[in-house]
């Protein structure tokens, strides 16, 4: 069944319109480029937004800017919060009911995720899917803020254009800067100003991440770095989502290990240690299990006994191949639905024709190396997450009001 495209235009006019109707429930954006989101409305206000790439990320931004002195090691959430997808709501919740936070603490949290979310989605073009749900809980009958769609809807469009008007056009606020050239740099600037630059400039803080460092807007912080990337200086990179502990409540008992078999359970068979780190940061940042496999021939007696949901399969290894490791794992009725993603050296005809063979074989799909985040929650979200659609697209929803 084909998915239909979906402009950024249209989507806009589809938000106006659920504010009009005074919409209540839960819409599902996914991207072109395998990014999701979601939002959340009550009465055609928007109440909460989730997803994209950075989560947990986005949730510490939060947390440092508007509440600093809250102690992220103490008990607000457990392992079954962390499980759903709206964990930060729960959070948020949990410390306004505490009496934690003040009510316009919420009220700037709120907003600003939802702004925030809004821009990564006006960054988008083309949308694949975008799906009316109802509520997946009573935790949003009773919002603790609520925020104008229209007038969100209003910043978001004014930023985009501000943000494009900067030349910032292919550059996302979510990627990280690191210096490339850094000789060159050092002769550009004084010995204090490169020491900072060095501190702050290193691969692992976002653009968002700068801007609560720096105390400035994240459209300043872009525009500034924009000559030195410009110049081959400094690159953007990917970054990798932050990883939220969770700790327990005394009064709670220590999660037990048929608890802990709830969370879903992610192999990765690849002979490079470096891949397998790679995806296990990444599935580990989303509150998954993940196991790593770096010897073949040990893999079918591993994946028999931990019995993954979902697996990662290199193609080419010694003493046993992905393609044999595949066929085994299809014979058998434990994995007959488990779905397994190749791993694809390149886009090159030659590997792309082998992911091919294996999906004969019983691969269920297949990703191209370099492994990328979104690539992999890609997968995830696909194959592990995936839910029959509740209605059709937000266009046919709203046109039928």
């Amino acid at each position: 069944m084909g998915e239909q495209k979906i402009e950024l235009k249209q989507l806009v006019n589809g938000l106006h319109k659920l504010s009009q109707i005074q919409y209540n429930g839960k819409l599902n954006i996914k991207g072109e480029k395998g990014q999701s989101w979601s939002l959340y409305f009550r009465l055609g206000r928007m109440i909460w937004a989730t997803g994209g790439i950075h989560p947990f990320r986005r949730w510490r931004r939060q947390m440092a800017l508007y509440l600093p002195n809250i102690n992220l090691s103490e008990n607000y959430l457990n392992s079954e919060d962390i499980e759903l997808e709206y964990w930060d709501y729960i959070f948020l919740t949990k410390l306004f009911q505490q009496q934690k936070i003040k009510h316009e603490q919420v009220n700037k949290i709120v907003k600003s995720i939802i702004l925030e979310v809004l821009f990564d989605i006006s960054q988008q073009s083309v949308f694949t899917s975008v799906i009316c749900e109802r509520f997946p809980s009573h935790l949003f009958d009773k919002p603790i803020s609520f925020v104008n769609v229209d007038l969100c809807l209003k910043i978001i469009m004014q930023s985009r254009k501000a943000w494009r008007e900067a030349g910032l056009a292919n550059l996302s606020p979510n990627s990280a800067p690191l210096i490339n050239r850094a000789e060159q740099l050092e002769k550009m600037l004084n010995p204090a100003t490169y020491k900072n630059f060095v501190n702050l400039v290193n691969g692992k803080y976002t653009l968002r991440d700068l801007t609560v460092k720096m105390g400035k807007s994240e459209l300043s912080v872009s525009r500034s770095l924009l000559p030195y990337i410009l110049k081959g200086i400094v690159r953007l990179v990917e970054a990798p989502d932050l990883v939220l502990k969770i700790h327990h409540s005394q009064e709670k008992p220590t999660v037990t290990k048929t608890n802990t078999e709830n969370i879903p359970l992610i192999a990765c068979v690849d002979d490079s240690p470096q891949i397998c780190q790679i995806i296990e940061k990444i599935i580990v940042s989303r509150g998954l299990r993940f196991i790593s496999i770096t010897d073949s021939a040990k893999a079918l007696s591993i994946l028999m006994k931990q019995k993954p949901d979902l697996i990662f399969l290199d193609l080419v290894m010694p003493v046993a191949s992905g393609y044999e490791i595949c066929t085994q794992l299809k014979r058998t009725s434990i994995f007959n639905k488990v779905p397994i993603i190749v791993i694809s050296a390149s886009e090159s005809l030659v590997d792309t024709a082998r992911a091919k063979a294996a999906k004969v074989m019983g691969a269920t799909d297949f990703i191209n190396k370099p492994i990328l985040t979104h690539k992999v929650l890609r997968m995830i979200d696909k194959y592990l997450y995936s839910q029959p659609e509740v209605s059709q697209s937000i266009l046919k929803t709203v046109s039928s009001k």
